[in-house]
């Protein structure tokens, strides 16, 4: 996988507001990790976003602190304006390399479910992300979903239909659904109303088959035999 990096400028607490850092197109961030000291930086918004289009937030970066040291750390987290949605402080979390971690996976949906567009389905996504444990190295960037093979209201997309390597150990549990089609609600209602009228069917049925042999029919008491 193409190494994905990033460059820092460092940040002096109570020397440049937050304020002063967006207007010169800056996000203040935070570094921190096991057994490591906080580190207040900043970096570049747009070189951020583009990072963050290419990374995610399961995916290593090489992070170039000011003095050129680099370190390895994943998005811990991204805090986003309220109004605008543009990032306004970053955490950053370092990681070992040799060590192995737990991380949320996102799901990316591609292609078009038949049963949707020609049988006039709703499409479930039941789960959007997955939790995974590996080394950071190995942490999948997204795993990619194709609903096209959704073309009845019979199928699913389980957990354990995800491609993923050798490497990496899915948490989640293998028959969890990640999507399916759901029928119009019509249909749904005529499937009900089908089940309803057939157990109907049979009850009658059996209401109109004869009585056993020596058994009393309906309505009728059986005498007894006197001793």
């Amino acid at each position: 996988m193409e190494k994905v990096q990033l460059k820092t400028e460092s940040r002096e607490i109570n020397t440049r507001t937050a304020k002063a850092l967006y207007r010169e197109g800056l996000i203040p961030v935070e570094l921190y990790g096991n057994k490591v000291d906080n580190v207040h930086l900043s970096v570049n918004q747009i070189e951020f976003e583009k990072v963050l289009r290419k990374a995610g937030e399961s995916t290593v970066i090489e992070l170039q602190l000011p003095g050129g040291d680099m370190r390895n750390v994943l998005i811990q987290d991204v805090e986003r304006h309220y109004l605008s949605s543009q990032p306004i402080h970053v955490d950053f979390y370092e990681v070992n390399l040799k060590e192995k971690l737990t991380a949320t996976v996102q799901i990316e949906f591609i292609g078009e479910a038949h049963a949707v567009k020609a049988l006039g389905g709703t499409l479930v996504k039941a789960l959007n992300e997955v939790e995974v444990e590996c080394l950071p190295g190995d942490l999948p960037s997204h795993f990619e979903v194709d609903i096209s093979v959704l073309d009845n209201f019979d199928k699913q997309i389980l957990v354990k239909d995800l491609k993923v390597s050798d490497a990496v150990e899915i948490k989640a549990d293998a028959d969890e659904m990640i999507a399916a089609v759901q029928p119009p609600r019509d249909m749904e209602a005529e499937e009900a109303n089908n089940a309803v009228d057939e157990a109907a069917a049979v009850a009658a049925a059996v209401g109109d088959e004869p009585a056993a042999e020596g058994a009393p029919a309906e309505g009728e008491v059986k005498d007894e035999k006197k001793e």
